[in-house]
């Protein structure tokens, strides 16, 4: 697969997987004959694995630790999980604060209607 099908496949732009794989965080992508990237489906689900983890806030430095991690082998299986369940306790107490956040407006709106409703 060229760049232009992953990017669609995976979400992510064709220059962020460019800048992915110059900072190291995707592991090796086979080139062609032409010197043309030719994206194998594990590279699709690594970058998709990415695409996920930036949309949900994970920093680069996490992100980079995490491909450090992964190119060291299987070795590291268990620091690699740990790094991801921080994350998804993070992503937990982010979940509760817009549920908070919702309630606080919801609130306010309620109000909102009931004086609109009086002077109707």
């Amino acid at each position: 697969m060229r760049i232009s099908e992953v990017s669609t496949l995976c979400g992510l732009s064709a220059d962020t997987i460019r800048y992915y794989e110059k900072s190291g965080i995707v592991p090796a992508i086979d080139r062609g004959p032409d010197g043309l990237r030719r994206f194998s489906p594990e590279n699709v689900e690594w970058l998709t694995l990415l695409y996920w983890l930036r949309k949900t806030g994970m920093p680069m430095k996490e992100m980079q630790r995490f491909a450090g991690l992964y190119r060291q082998g299987d070795r590291t299986i268990s620091e690699r999980r740990t790094l991801l369940l921080n994350h998804a306790n993070r992503l937990k107490e982010r979940r509760d604060e817009l549920d908070r956040c919702e309630q606080v407006l919801a609130h306010k709106l309620a109000a909102y209607d009931r004086i609109e409703g009086e002077t109707s």
